[in-house]
């Protein structure tokens, strides 16, 4: 797919290592789809058909940075992203903004100066369950008891646009990564990673109670973990059944304990169990109860796993995707090494193998659609991933996207 402008496809993260700028992949009721991807002039929603081929001109969204999420409606799309904004960080605001019939429909702000909090980057998440959409995102504290903190923040808007009771309004400690899953009823479910706890947990809201339910500790922080939800990590997936699953890159904990000099008795210290980031993927029996540990589908000691993902694969499987890296050097909570290649392994929903490794040159990098046939698709830059060094000046850009389609 030819661009109308150019797309800055790698990011610098923690450490200026390489990460890929995000994309998102929607699809419509109907079936269409929506890719949101950012250049210099704003946030890009280019329209396609079923099969992936343009359809129409782009949208943008003139101003915006980030995408932060992406849900797609037969008459449009709905996006959350940063806009400017006046505070005491001179620092973006959160937002989200409903474009139907190629018109603005409406542009809620989702932090500002009567909540005490800005948005300088989102890591975040945007789903719909039909009447009303959950937006959870990175926040920074501007007044009041979190002046100067991060913390997160779970937003529920309707379909008008008029901001909805329920979410929170600070949630996990300088949270490394998000996940949420639109719910019909009651509160939608979401993950979080969390730096002063030291872990992935079930988030539950305000002030990031000590009873989160633990998925896993890890050793988390400030600005790195096991990686960020959904850009370098699965998304939160659910069962016919109603069990949850997601992917991400772990170290594991050899030991974890409070940490006797945080006088509030809430941090805790983890000491890794491996060097590397292995492939890790966790349950949930229910949207508040992890299922036992997770599994782990890598190993090797010399590599280094990065990119992961997970999507359903059929009716009963899981699709986990990550991108290997041999002779790998990590430190200060970073890793570099060379690429070689994507694994795509199948497992059931308990983690059972259910394919040996399929590696491929290709990347799955972004949000992935879904289609109702339960084909899988992408959007992403068509370039060789490079992760042998930082990236210190401006990203390269690209002038096209390649749309992928992996079908059950």
């Amino acid at each position: 797919m030819n661009l109308s402008a150019k797309f800055p496809y790698i990011s610098a993260g923690y450490n200026n290592t390489r990460e890929w700028t995000r994309t998102a992949t929607a699809v419509a009721p109907n079936g269409t789809l929506r890719v949101a991807w950012p250049a210099a002039d704003g946030i890009h929603v280019t329209p396609l058909t079923s099969a992936g081929r343009r359809s129409g001109a782009d949208t943008v969204v003139k101003g915006a940075k980030e995408v932060g999420g992406l849900v797609a409606h037969n008459d449009g799309f709905a996006l959350l992203t940063r806009v400017p904004d006046t505070n005491k960080w001179k620092e973006t605001a959160a937002a989200l903004i409903r474009f139907k019939n190629g018109k603005q429909a409406f542009r809620t702000k989702l932090t500002g100066t009567a909540s005490h909090d800005t948005a300088p980057l989102l890591d975040g998440q945007l789903t719909w369950n039909g009447t009303k959409y959950g937006a959870y995102f990175v926040v920074h504290g501007a007044g009041g008891f979190a002046d100067g903190h991060y913390g997160d923040k779970l937003t529920y808007v309707g379909a008008g646009g008029g901001k909805l009771n329920g979410g929170w309004s600070w949630g996990c400690s300088h949270n490394e990564g998000i996940a949420l899953h639109a719910e019909t009823t009651g509160a939608f479910t979401s993950l979080c990673f969390d730096d002063w706890r030291s872990g992935l947990f079930v988030s539950t809201g305000i002030g990031a109670p000590d009873d989160a339910p633990v998925v896993q500790r890890e050793q988390c922080w400030a600005g790195y973990c096991g990686g960020t939800f959904p850009g370098r990590t699965g998304d939160l997936v659910k069962s016919p059944t109603g069990r949850y699953a997601t992917a991400f890159a772990s170290r594991g904990a050899a030991s974890a304990r409070k940490n006797p000099a945080d006088a509030s008795g809430r941090g805790w210290t983890v000491t890794p169990r491996t060097s590397t980031h292995q492939v890790a993927v966790a349950f949930l029996k229910n949207r508040n109860t992890p299922a036992g540990k997770p599994v782990y589908l890598t190993g090797a000691k010399g590599t280094a796993n990065v990119n992961v993902h997970d999507a359903p694969y059929g009716k009963d499987r899981l699709l986990v995707s990550w991108e290997s890296l041999n002779n790998a050097k990590c430190a200060n909570g970073t890793r570099a090494g060379t690429f070689t290649g994507t694994h795509l392994r199948l497992i059931d929903w308990t983690g059972r193998f259910q394919s040996a490794d399929k590696v491929v040159q290709a990347r799955i990098t972004g949000d992935i659609a879904v289609l109702k046939d339960g084909t899988l698709t992408w959007a992403h830059a068509p370039v060789t991933p490079s992760y042998t060094t930082a990236l210190t000046g401006s990203s390269p850009t690209a002038t096209t996207l390649r749309i992928a389609r992996l079908t059950p």
